[in-house]
């Protein structure tokens, strides 16, 4: 099968290689639409395997384990939804003819920050911060003397901001490249070595690829997506749809989007992260598959990131989607380290107006974990923000 040709009628059975909150939400649509679903993940009872079909447990960085799941079952389509995953089985089994989703090369791409980087910067051409590759902590030396104190140093393969530290002075490079390689997804020796900037706003600008009936690809932006996050924390805590940024940043962000996402290719849904800093706006990162800030489309979106990500697997289009609400999502964290964790208020966090709960049903909790979301609608957004504050703050992870 040429890579991104779409399926025509008759598919029926998707394999999602990651079975976190994102692929949850991927399988309820799916089965929605009449389809089977596998989940492969390295963990059991994963979110995602509660309401799949079949399930398989096997190390994700294991290309042989997921070359055998894969050959056995013949998905008509393959959905990554975590970082570590062998990619060069993906290649492998894309060129043996089975459907990667987006395509390998994008996942391969998406997931190592110094290809991302050199496609986004180098190729395409979109503004970034300033950056530099190094493999030794003197190449960090260099790459910190030349862009500036303080700078961010990043592993080559990481996700949810693991092993991004921040590089004040010389005398911190050695600590900092160790500490950055330690939680390297998979085995890697180089890290990205990135300006600092102060970050005034976070887009998430969600592009999306379909096939057209007659033949040719689509490719289309929703309005972005802001969210933040705590102070020295790198994952997402709240996000809010529409945006409250000026117009002619949002259409900005999302020309940068839709260039990167079109040089990337294949079909689906696309999460690409633009920084704003004072008046820069500058691409960051993209995950080849929904975004985890892309949540709120559940709430916000008459047809959410999840059944657009879906209907683009399988070769279906989604030519219009509408925002139609002001809305809001905050994660619910634990604070501890428990098994089978039980929800404390959630009946009077749902007594606020507009409010629904999202438990992701992870079977066991660490610090900072993020366990369920909350969604609030909201006359704008600040309400909805409000909304989804008060709830969160009232549901205890015990």
């Amino acid at each position: 099968m040429e890579i991104g040709t779409p399926l025509l009628e008759g598919a029926k059975k998707l394999l999602w290689l990651g079975g976190g909150e994102l692929g949850k939400e991927m399988v309820i649509e799916a089965q929605r639409m009449g389809l089977e679903t596998v989940v492969v993940d390295r963990y059991d009872m994963a979110p995602a395997m509660h309401v799949a079909h079949r399930k398989y447990v096997v190390n994700m960085l294991d290309g042989n384990a997921i070359k055998s799941i894969i050959k056995k079952e013949h998905p008509d389509a393959i959905i990554t939804e975590i970082e570590a995953i062998n990619t060069d089985a993906l290649l492998e089994l894309e060129q043996e003819g089975f459907r990667v989703i987006p395509n390998a090369r994008a996942v391969k791409i998406c997931m190592n920050r110094l290809d991302l980087r050199m496609l986004a910067a180098e190729k395409v051409k979109v503004p970034t911060t300033a950056y530099a590759f190094a493999e030794t902590s003197e190449e960090v030396k260099k790459a910190c003397k030349d862009i500036g104190y303080p700078c961010i140093v990043k592993p080559e393969m990481s996700s949810s901001g693991h092993g991004h530290e921040v590089i004040y002075n010389e005398s911190e490079v050695e600590e900092k490249f160790k500490e950055a390689l330690a939680h390297a997804r998979g085995k890697s020796s180089k890290v990205i070595v990135e300006e600092f900037i102060n970050i005034d706003r976070e887009l998430t600008v969600l592009t999306y690829r379909y096939p057209l009936i007659n033949g040719g690809v689509q490719t289309k932006s929703l309005p972005p997506i802001e969210h933040q996050r705590p102070k020295d924390v790198y994952y997402y805590v709240e996000s809010w749809h529409p945006s409250t940024v000026p117009e002619d940043v949002a259409a900005r962000a999302r020309e940068y989007a839709m260039r990167v996402v079109d040089e990337l290719g294949g079909f689906g849904i696309f999460g690409v992260e633009i920084l704003i800093s004072g008046n820069r706006v500058l691409f960051s990162e993209v995950s080849p598959r929904p975004h985890d800030t892309g949540l709120v489309t559940m709430a916000s979106l008459d047809i959410n990131e999840f059944q657009i990500h879906v209907r683009s697997a399988i070769g279906l289009p989604t030519p219009e989607v509408k925002l139609v609400t002001p809305a809001a999502a905050h994660v619910i964290l634990a604070n501890n380290e428990k098994w089978a964790p039980k929800f404390i208020n959630v009946e009077k966090a749902l007594e606020i107006p507009g409010v629904q709960i999202r438990l992701f049903g992870k079977p066991s909790t660490y610090y900072k974990r993020r366990m369920g979301v909350v969604l609030a609608t909201g006359k704008d957004v600040e309400e909805a923000k409000e909304k989804v504050r008060k709830a969160s703050s009232l549901i205890l992870v015990s």
